[in-house]
C-alpha cells in the first residue's frame, strides 16, 4: 500500500509541483490549501508524513504542528518555509517537527526527506528490538517506542525517541553532532546541526531537574554530546 502524504501550502503552485513529484515517487498525496483544513485532515486521516508550510491562512503552520504533538498525534512533520529567519525554523522543530526546508527548493530534495524520515521510521534495527534499555532513572522499551523517566511515562515526539534511544544505546560515549545527524535524521544538513540542539534541549527539559546543569544528557564542548553511566 502507498505511504499517504499531506501536502498543506496555500500556494497553488508549489502544491500542484509537490503532488506531482510525490506521486512520481509513489506516494498517495492528499492536500489542504489553509491551517484548519490541514489541521482537520491530519486528525482525520491515517498519514506517513506531513508537509506542513509555515505561513497559511486562519491556522498557521506553527499553530497546526503545535496542535498536533498537543494531540499525540505524532506524524512526522516536514515543514516548508519562506522565511530564512533561523528562530522560525528553530520554533517548528521545538514545537514538534521532524525536519524543515527553506523555499524555494527542489522537489527531489522534499522527495529525498520524505523517504529519509519514512527510512529511519520504518527501518528496525537490533537496537530497536531490544529488550528495555536502563541508564539510571531512565527506562526506554524500544518495540513498544515507550520511555520512562523515574516511573513517569515520557511525551516525546517520534525523533525525540530516535535520539534518546540512539544516546542510550551508546551510553558513554561521546557522540558528535554529525554522528546524531546521521544515525538518526539519516540525511545531510550540510552542516546544520542546529538541529540537534533543539532536540537535545527538548529532552533535557523533559528529563533533567536542572537544565543548565544536566545529569544525564552531558555537552562536551566542541564536539556533541554524551549520555552519562549513572
Amino acid at each position: 500500500m502507498a505511504k499517504k502524504i499531506l501536502v498543506v501550502d496555500d500556494e497553488p503552485s508549489i502544491v500542484t509541483l509537490l503532488k506531482f513529484n510525490l506521486e512520481q515517487a509513489g506516494f498517495e498525496v492528499l492536500t489542504a490549501s489553509d491551517g484548519n483544513e490541514g489541521y482537520d485532515t491530519a486528525r482525520k486521516e491515517k498519514l506517513d508524513v506531513i508537509i506542513l508550510d509555515l505561513m497559511l491562512p486562519g491556522m498557521d503552520g506553527m499553530d497546526v504542528c503545535k496542535q498536533l504533538r498537543l494531540g499525540k498525534i505524532n506524524t512526522p512533520i516536514l515543514m516548508l518555509t519562506a522565511k530564512s529567519d533561523e528562530l522560525d525554523k528553530i520554533l517548528g522543530l521545538e514545537l514538534g517537527a521532524d525536519d524543515y526546508i527553506t523555499k524555494p527548493f527542489s522537489p527531489r530534495e522534499v522527495v529525498a526527506r520524505v523517504k529519509a524520515i519514512l527510512r529511519r521510521a520504518e527501518t528496525k534495527t537490533e537496537e530497536e528490538t531490544a529488550d528495555a534499555i536502563k541508564v539510571g532513572d531512565l527506562r526506554i522499551l524500544p518495540e513498544q517506542f515507550e520511555a520512562y523517566f523515574k516511573e513517569k511515562k515520557l511525551e516525546l515526539t517520534p525523533k525525540e525517541f530516535e535520539l534518546l534511544l540512539y544516546l542510550a544505546n551508546h551510553a558513554g560515549k561521546v557522540l558528535s553532532r554529525d554522528q546524531l545527524l546521521d544515525a538518526v535524521w539519516n540525511f545531510d544538513f550540510a552542516g546544520d546541526t542546529r538541529i540537534v540542539d533543539v532536540h537535545i534541549s527538548h529532552l533535557r527539559e523533559k528529563m533533567e531537574e536542572d537544565t543548565k546543569q544536566p545529569q544525564y544528557i552531558k555537552t562536551v564542548r566542541g564536539f556533541g554530546y554524551k549520555m552519562e553511566v549513572m
